[in-house]
């Protein structure tokens, strides 16, 4: 009997230039990149992906990358994104996707602390932002563009993507052999590419990551979800976000699968109705926008259909939550969901793109429980994962056979967790990332002596295994009275109700708990229509008397699942949506708590000048603001 190599034996030696070449050569005829975002969604096959990678890749060395220099682009999912990142990743340099949504002083910092010297952008909006700091970056030479109708006329900085490739296909034809020697050069530990992080507590940070860390990551995912070779999946996140990275660049590279790439997130409904995906990955908010807008649909059913499919739904819920538990499913009940399930869900499933999936996940937040349980109730067993930026991606995951509501799973083969004294997740392994970028060029590692790294979140490791977080140790609250509180979770109750967007725990050296709430301007139109909420003249959802009703009856019910301590006291309704642009949450959606605090802090004065003892503050009514 022959013992399986572990990941790390398995993938030893490996690169992604290499591994492209094994795809170019033995799955060639393959789909590799589909845009669905183009009239007849054009396909590259693995073969013609590599050529133009290969083309791109001696277009930017005529520009002068080489190897460790940085390039950056700006630019939503598109097949050219991808082939812009390979290629400059063939040279050794480190290619580093920036948020869209980036601020012109904070493309700034990012463009002056990475010193690239080429980027790439999409269009006209991209180069709108820029064009406000170019002058200032002095290690900056070219500009290469997407879109060639909006080059800038007499300057020679800027090139069309187009002319790029045209000019390293001249240059690949002449010296073909100059290509395989720059990529053969490349060992499992040089760098790959680069994420910056949000940066909710100060600057964003460069983290490095390595060929062997994307490689790794990507096997030891493939190896616990049993996922197979040429996987179909949908690139729809910024590739600034490393799941994206991980799930849509180096992952379909390792497994020679399908990538379907979206432009703009918000098609990604529609995207999966197209291309019924073998995995599907959602942060949260994709999960919690599918869940809202199907209730928002039974709710317009007639009431026998209506209540046939919640029937269903809680039947599924059922043997879900007693496999989480541990326990087995009774044969009755199992043939009795069998049954259900394909009389009454699959159809639900193919109408949503779903029907094919043999991995769904989620991850970069906790999903509220009641979401995971009503996804499952639909046949869609979601796997919550954990990691980091510097952990490239997941450290932990659940599986179908071995999973934990409300946990993130287990580690990952070849993957230590520990949990520090301070309750700090520690991890360990061949997934920690090389190191920050220095302004001098120069990586620094962020492990202790025995190659720790600290996560900076806080949580459990129970008695079968599983993690479970509690909280960002940065973003603890503590009470005057020095009780320690994690917003997190009294945040994610708020949010199972489908009228909240975004709450915001407050309490930091209060007496107690508060909450800003603001009102999910997308879906709550929805839910209004369905339950029959006309507005007068000029009132919006966070003024009406009904839709100020139910979120009362949210705070409640998220009080009843808190202890005394955590719960909400007094509340304060915000109309308006946060978003990166208006700046109270990062690219990712992470909370600016330090921003909002200044930027509500009168309103929050309000709810504590309300009442000082916290042991006879009530639930006033509702307040809207702005």
């Amino acid at each position: 009997m022959t013992t399986q190599p572990t990941v790390a034996e398995q993938i030893e030696g490996q690169t992604i230039p290499a591994l492209l070449h094994r795809n170019a050569q033995e799955f060639g005829d393959l789909p590799a990149v589909t845009s669905l975002d183009i009239e007849g969604k054009p396909t590259l096959n693995w073969r013609e992906f590599h050529a133009a990678i290969a083309e791109v890749s001696r277009g930017l060395a005529g520009l002068g990358v080489g190897t460790r220099d940085r390039v950056l682009i700006m630019a939503p999912s598109s097949p050219e994104h991808l082939i812009a990142d390979l290629a400059a990743a063939h040279l050794g340099a480190i290619p580093c996707t920036a948020y869209a949504t980036l601020s012109p002083e904070q493309i700034g910092f990012v463009a002056r602390h990475s010193a690239a010297g080429v980027v790439v952008l999409a269009g006209a909006e991209e180069l709108g932002r820029w064009s406000q700091v170019l002058d200032a970056l002095p290690a900056l030479r070219h500009v290469v563009l997407l879109d060639a109708s909006v080059l800038p006329a007499d300057d020679k900085r800027f090139l069309s993507f187009a002319d790029l490739r045209a000019a390293g296909a001249e240059a690949h034809a002449a010296d073909p052999a100059a290509f395989e020697t720059a990529w053969s050069a490349i060992r499992p530990d040089d760098p790959l590419s680069m994420i910056y992080t949000s940066g909710t507590t100060g600057d964003p940070k460069g983290v490095v990551l390595s060929h062997r860390n994307a490689i790794h990551e990507a096997n030891a995912v493939m190896r616990l979800h049993d996922s197979p070779m040429h996987a179909t999946n949908i690139a729809y996140l910024p590739l600034a976000h490393i799941a994206e990275r991980e799930l849509s660049i180096y992952m379909p590279i390792v497994w020679a699968g399908h990538v379907h790439t979206v432009g703009d997130p918000a098609a990604v409904v529609g995207a999966l109705g197209q291309v019924h995906p073998l995995s599907f990955f959602g942060v949260p908010r994709v999960w919690e926008k599918m869940v809202a807008g199907l209730k928002n649909l039974l709710g317009s059913l007639p009431e026998e259909k209506r209540d046939g499919l919640i029937a269903a739904n809680e039947l599924l819920q059922q043997g879900y939550k007693l496999r989480s538990d541990g326990k087995e499913v009774p044969p009755e009940l199992a043939e009795k969901i069998a049954q259900t399930d394909a009389a009454v869900l699959a159809p639900i499933r193919a109408m949503l793109g779903l029907d094919k999936i043999e991995v769904a996940s989620s991850g970069a937040a906790a999903l509220p429980v009641e979401i995971l349980y009503f996804i499952a109730g639909l046949g869609v067993e979601i796997q919550e994962v954990w990691g980091l930026s510097e952990t490239t991606g997941a450290v932990t995951s659940n599986t179908p056979s071995a999973f934990k509501a409300g946990s993130v799973g287990r580690p990952l083969e070849g993957i230590e967790v520990k949990v520090a004294e301070d309750g700090e997740l520690l991890v360990r392994g061949a997934i920690v990332f090389l190191g920050y970028l220095q302004e001098d060029g120069t990586i620094k590692p962020d492990v202790d002596a025995d190659g720790w790294l600290a996560t900076g979140d806080i949580g459990t490791i129970d008695e079968r295994g599983f993690v479970t977080i509690t909280d960002r140790k940065k973003e603890l609250i503590i009470t005057s009275s020095g009780k320690n509180i994690a917003p997190t979770k009294i945040e994610g109750l708020l949010k199972e109700h489908p009228l909240i967007g975004q709450a915001v725990a407050i309490g930091e050296k209060r007496p107690y708990v508060t909450a800003l709430i603001v009102v999910d301007d997308e879906i709550a139109p929805g839910w209004a229509a369905a339950n029959g909420i006309e507005l007068t003249e000029g009132e919006s959802l966070a003024e009406n008397a009904r839709v100020l009703a139910e979120i009362e009856k949210a705070v409640e019910a998220a009080n009843a699942r808190l202890a005394r301590i955590e719960q909400i006291k007094r509340y304060h309704v915000i109309p308006k949506a946060w978003t990166p642009e208006s700046g109270e949450v990062t690219p990712t959606l992470k909370l600016k708590r330090r921003i909002i605090n200044d930027r509500y802090a009168p309103t929050i004065a309000d709810l504590y000048a309300a009442s000082s003892d916290a042991s006879t503050a009530q639930e006033p009514a509702p307040a809207a603001g702005s």
